[in-house]
């Protein structure tokens, strides 16, 4: 028998879990039952709000990470801009702190399951460590995050990565259920499932195999790509230097920061310490009196960041950004 769980998380997105839960009973009953489907949470049987007006779906069970099958996880429901507490980057990122994110990664790590994200699922996984260096897809407006993260954005409609599928954008999971029933179980029932929803599935499913297309481009060299050498273009470098005590105010929480800056060589170079982890700036650039520089973080969530400062005697301001989601507010005062 194939298990099926549908995950929900406080938040979630009605249709993300919706469908493909829809598209898995019709197949259960077309197979008398060779399949099973259910709605679990990380935290066991429980009423779980949607991010839909809060409309309430029940869990019946607990995640298994150890039940050989699929495992669904939706995206959120909210608005996208903002720092709003409902917000989807701030339901997303509150959730890959929960247990939900340790179930995922055991899950992964099992020949027998198959994890599958619908929309903003694939950024829940990522913003959890869990898809660095790995091909997926997500909701159009995230996949600028979604490489953020570390993971390898592929603009299709569906991508399988053998034992990790992800969907794109809210109604892409209907194609997401019925690739995997296609995939598992054969065509013909995936066939008799988009007859019964009188629906056909969209685009070519991206798989990393076969002949790789030669791009659309005229024959001209590529560019080799070097290790970037940090740069300054200003005689005021020397303001930034010292060590910093910064505060970002994240749409999840405060994130203290110390940062350490120094110039030698008409060369600015800075380290991000955060707890214990230490962390170099990438590619700083002094300009114009501000000051950017690209840093790994991995708190409140794995992303790489973009931060853009300037500063005013021993007083730092400026804010630190990752694709679409909100910019976050930096203040810090210099200690040293």
């Amino acid at each position: 028998m194939l298990n099926v769980q549908i995950v929900l998380f406080d938040g979630f997105d009605l249709l993300d879990a919706i469908a493909p839960y829809e598209v898995f009973c019709a197949a259960e009953l077309m197979t008398e039952n060779a399949l099973n489907v259910e709605l679990v949470t990380a935290e066991g049987p429980r009423d779980v709000p949607s991010g839909t007006n809060g409309l309430k779906l029940e869990a019946s069970g607990k995640l298994n990470p150890e039940r050989a099958g699929i495992i669904l996880v939706p995206g959120a429901s909210g608005p996208v801009a903002g720092d709003s507490p409902h917000s989807v980057p701030a339901i997303l990122a509150r959730t890959a702190e929960t247990e939900l994110t340790g179930m995922l990664k055991q899950a992964l790590a099992r020949e027998d399951v198959v994890v599958a994200t619908v929309c903003g699922g694939s950024l829940l996984l990522a913003m959890g460590g869990l898809m660095e260096g790995r091909p997926a897809v997500t909701n159009h407006l995230g996949m600028e995050v979604l490489g953020a993260t570390g993971a390898i954005p592929v603009p299709a409609r569906v991508v399988d990565d053998g034992n990790l599928v992800s969907g794109g954008g809210v109604t892409s999971g209907l194609d997401v259920a019925l690739y995997l029933l296609e995939r598992e179980l054969g065509p013909r029932i995936a066939h008799e499932v988009e007859r019964l929803f009188e629906f056909e599935r969209r685009g070519t499913v991206w798989r990393e195999a076969g002949i790789s297309p030669k791009a659309w481009t005229k024959d001209e060299p590529q560019p080799q790509l070097t290790e970037s050498k940090p740069t300054v273009m200003d005689v005021d470098a020397f303001a930034f230097d010292g060590d910093w005590d910064t505060t970002i105010a994240t749409p999840v929480g405060k994130l203290q920061v110390r940062l350490a800056i120094i110039t030698y060589n008409g060369i600015v170079h800075g380290k991000a310490v955060q707890g214990n982890e230490t962390v170099d700036f990438l590619d700083p650039v002094l300009q114009g009196g501000k000051l950017t520089w690209q840093l790994r973080v991995t708190k409140p969530m794995r992303l790489n960041l973009k931060f853009e400062v300037t500063v005013d005697g021993d007083v730092m301001t400026g804010t630190a950004k990752a694709g679409m989601l909100p910019a976050s507010k930096l203040t810090g005062k210099r200690i040293l």
